[in-house]
């Protein structure tokens, strides 16, 4: 504890060190996920575009499959829909990755440098790194999961327009309240145990490998801990998730789980980017060690 001259010397980042990496992990990830936002949309529209009328009711269901593949999917909503569609649903996004973002940040540097214990030279095993990444990104998503299930139905409402369907919310806050409403309080984790289990295997893949990398490079390269370093380190129609498995390869076929993989290999990769620079840089800016 700070006496009262102390505090009026410490900063707010020495004061509540959590509540800081908190805020600022959650203003990287909002600058990354407005950066990349566009791509996302265009994955969502490209999985759920409905292939499989096609197959079930013959080629006069292609007029009703209006877009093909990621530029033409993306072309196809700045022409019918205007610019500012590629946007849709970026608010529940925002504040998905406030949320996600924030938590899954501070538990894994808690979890890495109290509970599984980071040595002296900073080194961190990788089983270590695997363990930490994968628990936060689990806990960061559940407790994301409802803005999650929010941003998904927000990224729908253009789709049902073009198809002539009266839109079913007003707004965002209007779609928490009427999930709510239909669902219950539970309605809002609708789905979350494949959403849980998909952020701990990407945690495992960003967070294991940035820490892993970086701090490798900087304890046995010359590479300094900047800007270089950093670049160089850087989901009710089933009753399950195993059911919605079952169903997309029954109507669709195999390959029908890889719609969308150009635009999510395409989005990571920049948001990535993005996030772990602006992250690493407002710490600095803030006073906090690095990440």
């Amino acid at each position: 504890m700070f006496s009262k001259k102390e505090e009026g010397s410490v900063s707010l980042s020495e004061r509540w060190p959590r509540a800081s990496k908190f805020i600022l992990s959650a203003c990287a990830a909002s600058v990354a996920e407005l950066v990349t936002f566009p791509l996302d949309l265009t994955k969502t529209r490209l999985q759920i575009q409905g292939e499989s009328a096609v197959h079930r009711y013959g080629e006069a269901a292609k007029r009703t499959i209006p877009y093909r593949g990621m530029l033409r999917t993306a072309v196809g909503i700045i022409q019918e829909e205007g610019m500012l569609k590629l946007w849709q649903g970026a608010t529940p996004a925002v504040y998905r990755h406030i949320v996600y973002s924030g938590v899954r940040m501070i538990t894994y540097e808690h979890l890495r440098d109290s509970v599984l214990g980071r040595a002296e030279d900073k080194s961190f095993p990788l089983w270590k790194a695997v363990v930490g990444a994968m628990t936060a990104g689990a806990i960061g998503q559940f407790f994301a999961s409802p803005t999650d299930l929010v941003k998904v139905q927000m990224q729908m409402e253009g789709k049902r327009r073009l198809e002539g369907k009266p839109l079913r919310f007003r707004g965002v806050h209007h779609a928490f309240l009427k999930i709510l409403s239909e669902g219950g309080i539970w309605g809002l984790w609708a789905g979350w145990v494949p959403n849980v289990q998909r952020a701990a295997l990407v945690n495992m893949g960003d967070l294991t490998t940035y820490d892993s990398v970086k701090h490798f490079l900087l304890l046995n390269t010359s590479f300094q801990d900047n800007m270089i370093t950093h670049s160089i380190a850087r989901g009710l129609l089933y009753k399950s998730s195993t059911d919605c498995l079952c169903q997309a390869i029954q109507s669709e076929g195999f390959m029908s789980l890889y719609k969308g993989f150009v635009p999510t290999w395409m989005r990571m990769a920049p948001w990535s980017l993005v996030f772990w620079l602006t992250y690493e840089q407002i710490r600095r800016i803030s006073g906090i060690s690095s990440f």
